[in-house]
């Protein structure tokens, strides 16, 4: 990799296929909005220095960015060349090699970085690009070659003629350049396309027709170079990424049974020898132990903390809470904002009744307690530790269960046992 090497990421577009009011950016593929994956990628290919373009509704893309990341608003959409022309400003004494990427290319990897930006630097190229060959490559640029198979230009969907459009190779949009020739073939683009816009690509052209050498290099994947541009798109980065995801947790010592009917959030933290069921849904913000068994058709949403050998099951609903070791509740029910000491069983049905129509309230349930069936706990509640509730009990807000005490009823009340 290029000692000095430095990347604009283009974020700025509003995404016309997607018929959303979000900026495309911040669409999320598991459960992460697409442009955290690319500041990724800058970071695991060493790439120090970085600058994001933003532009519809920059705000929203601004508060999801890192303190440390520079931005630059591009306050008329005019294209790719105008949005570097933008970033360009942070890099006026720079002079190394500029990689340009997009904020909706989450699926690419820090090794074909690594290996476009080599080859860049070992070829002295004013520019490369990434190209890939696709079998329908409606919507893409073509690339152009001339009679000695070189590069000679892009040219856009919009603007190809019938034999272009037949054209399968095409240009991803990721690109490498020479900083200084980059910033003065852009000051030579102009806006002469059915878009009207300022073209990236024209750059490219412009080089070659100045005699600079223009490389490609081929990318060996094409689905991670692919940006994301419609929902059908999004859903298909979706599943490649929950590939991914499962795939390196199951190397790190987790079992998944069927990955098929299985949805993991990146970021998730599962432990060794636990066990994912089919038909379950685990969100963002989740960590999991060792040795637990979850599922099958279990949700996990975010705040959730399962300690080592715990088992949730099927049909559990479980929200901002933290399940010590030991724990069960292995049949449908809800556990919200509660804290579950070890070794507690909760039985089938139980519902931590977190929410009272303005405020969230906590359940704290110590060790060892069983919650019988059918049990509904008002929150906020405490159940002591060994204390046992009857099945269909109701135990109302703030009528604490002490140590060792059965309730049972509804309202639940303390029985007392019997004497011998």
């Amino acid at each position: 990799m290029a000692k000095q090497i430095a990347a604009i990421i283009l974020a700025a577009g509003k995404g016309e296929r997607m018929k959303s009011e979000m900026p495309k950016v911040m669409h999320q593929v598991s459960s992460r909005p697409m442009l955290g994956y690319v500041l990724d990628l800058v970071k695991q290919a060493k790439i120090r220095q970085h600058v994001v373009v933003v532009g519809f509704k920059y705000q929203d893309v601004r508060a999801f960015l890192p303190k440390a990341t520079k931005s630059v608003v591009q306050k008329k959409l005019l294209g790719t060349a105008d949005a570097v022309k933008q970033a360009l400003q942070y890099f006026r004494s720079f002079k190394g090699t500029m990689v340009v990427l997009y904020g909706d290319n989450p699926l690419l990897k820090p090794e074909t970085i690594e290996k476009l930006v080599a080859h860049h630097v070992d070829a002295g190229a004013a520019a490369t690009l990434l190209t890939a060959e696709i079998d329908k490559p409606a919507g893409y640029g073509r690339i152009l070659r001339d009679r000695y198979n070189s590069l000679c230009g892009i040219v856009e969907e919009k603007d190809a003629d019938d034999f272009q459009k037949r054209i399968k190779e095409i240009n991803t949009g990721i690109m490498c350049f020479d900083r200084q020739k980059l910033a003065a073939g852009i000051k030579q683009v102009r806006p002469n396309n059915a878009k009207k816009e300022y073209y990236l690509t024209d750059v490219i052209d412009i080089l070659y027709r100045a005699g600079e050498i223009v490389e490609t290099v081929k990318a060996e994947d094409v689905r991670e170079a692919l940006g994301i541009n419609s929902r059908v798109e999004l859903a298909a980065a979706n599943k490649i990424m929950q590939q991914r995801i499962q795939e390196q947790l199951m190397k790190d010592g987790v079992t998944i049974v069927d990955p098929d009917s299985t949805f993991i959030s990146w970021g998730t933290k599962i432990g060794p020898d636990t066990v994912i069921y089919p038909f379950t849904v685990i969100e963002k913000n989740v960590t999991i132990g060792s040795r637990c068994s979850v599922g099958p058709f279990c949700r996990l949403r975010p705040g959730t903390c399962l300690a080592d050998n715990v088992a949730v099951g099927n049909f559990i609903e479980i929200s901002r809470s933290r399940l010590s070791s030991g724990a069960r509740a292995k049949h449908f029910g809800f556990i919200g904002d509660a804290t579950l000491g070890h070794s507690v069983n909760i039985g089938a049905g139980t519902v931590t009744a977190n929410y009272d129509g303005k405020n969230k309230n906590p359940t704290v349930i110590r060790d060892n307690a069983f919650i019988g069936s059918d049990t509904v706990l008002v929150a906020p509640i405490i159940v002591g530790r060994g204390a046992r509730t009857g099945a269909g009990s109701v135990v109302t807000r703030g009528r604490n269960v002490p140590d060792k005490a059965t309730v049972v009823g509804v309202p639940a009340k303390v029985v007392q046992p019997k004497k011998r």
